[in-house]
């Protein structure tokens, strides 16, 4: 019997029908996976495509609301807190110090020019952006004025300084970020002496200078003995024009500028809740020494630029001339026209006293309760280099602004 499955033809036939099985089944094979995997590209495309709307979804509720959207809040939460951020770490920032945004509203014959003058080189030795406003005789603003002000302030790059005469200004009132504010303030009838015969006569430039700064002021007025001013009752040594530096911490409102009780709290009120630091004058070296401890990045090294010989040499340009003490008399008068400016006065002194003892420096002044004898011993305390500056005058807002570089010592 013949063994057929041992044939070479046999062999041959079923060898060739095996491998065109196999053949047809590997093509099959690969028409599914090609299909299958176009499948999965339209698949992934779309999803893709989903992924991108749902991103710029969540960018434009970001960008609408003010922040991201809650459905994206929820899914961060469901996902987890941890970003890669947190694991690796935040790119290194440029570090702004802290505050890094101060606002000086410097208060008139309070010794600004000197601080601004210091300012001057501070800023290019710890390189942060001093901004001093030359308008020096509107210290009111209407809303939209404060609303530009304060814009115009909050584009300012930072770390910076900026510098005005201009009553306080509430950030916060307008949604926008409240900057820091310092201050300094004096004796306020030494303040109003001193004042009084700037207007006159100016600083060592001589008075022929000064009258062609104040052409409309008479003869008459010049020449006006303050002791006459004063118990005459003229305007200008009696209220309102003698309630000055209270409305500087009062604000913008316009009850800020009427001598009472309303007036002082709110501004005690903004001096805690606003400013870091309210000195005075009659301790400067004091005030420049807190500021180096509380802002070193703006007054790092203040205290020694002031007591260099090279920075008096500048500041001896700015003594007020013809300036003299009024009668006992007349003091008394000013003393009782001035009681709400004294009630500020004694609590910033107060204040300033507290903050120095805090930081450990000792203080030598007597105690903040005035009596009516202490004008007796009324002088005028400070060096003349630290309290002339360039003054606005508050009724005479009609006077053309001037540039701040005329009155300015150029350091």
């Amino acid at each position: 019997m013949k063994n057929y499955s041992s044939s070479p033809r046999l062999n041959n036939h079923s060898a060739s029908h095996s491998t065109g099985h196999s053949a047809g089944r590997n093509s099959r094979n690969r028409f599914w996976l090609s299909a299958l995997g176009l499948r999965f590209s339209l698949r992934d495309y779309g999803f893709c495509m989903a992924t991108l709307l749902l991103f710029c979804l969540g960018s434009l509720f970001y960008q609408l609301n003010g922040g991201p959207p809650k459905v994206l809040l929820e899914i961060r939460q469901y996902l987890g807190e941890s970003t890669f951020v947190d694991d690796h770490g935040p790119p290194t920032p440029r570090e702004l110090p802290f505050p890094s945004q101060v606002i000086y509203n410097r208060v008139g014959k309070c010794g600004s020019r000197t601080v601004v003058l210091l300012l001057r080189i501070l800023a290019d030795k710890h390189q942060f952006n001093l901004v001093s406003s030359d308008i020096h005789n509107k210290t009111r603003l209407t809303k939209h004025e404060q609303v530009d002000l304060m814009r115009n302030i909050s584009t300012i790059p930072q770390p910076f300084l900026y510098t005005r005469h201009v009553h306080f200004l509430n950030f916060t009132r307008f949604r926008i970020e409240q900057p820091v504010y310092i201050n300094i303030i004096r004796d306020p009838i030494n303040r109003f002496l001193s004042n009084y015969f700037f207007r006159r006569f100016g600083d060592w430039r001589g008075e022929q200078n000064h009258l062609i700064r104040t052409p409309q002021m008479k003869d008459d007025e010049r020449y006006l003995d303050i002791n006459v001013c004063i118990m005459e009752n003229y305007p200008e040594c009696s209220n309102p024009r003698l309630f000055y530096i209270v409305p500087y911490f009062c604000g913008q409102h316009p009850q800020c500028r009427e001598p009472g009780v309303w007036a002082v709290e709110r501004a005690k009120q903004n001096v805690i809740e606003n400013f870091l630091l309210v000195g005075i004058l009659e301790e400067l070296e004091d005030v420049l020494l807190l500021l180096e401890r509380l802002l070193p990045h703006y007054f790092s090294d203040v205290l020694n630029i002031y007591k260099s010989p090279e920075f008096w040499k500048m500041g001896n340009l700015t003594g007020t001339v013809k300036k003299h003490m009024p009668t006992l008399e007349a003091l008394q008068v000013l003393y009782q026209r001035m009681k709400y400016e004294y009630d500020f006065y004694n609590f910033i002194r107060d204040q300033f006293h507290l903050t120095k003892k805090k930081i450990g420096l000792k203080s030598t002044s007597q105690n903040s309760v005035h009596e009516p004898d202490f004008l007796r011993e009324l002088a005028l305390r400070t060096h003349e280099p630290l309290e002339e500056e360039e003054e606005e005058d508050e009724e005479e807002e009609d006077v053309g602004q001037e540039d701040a570089n005329i009155w300015f010592v150029q350091p």
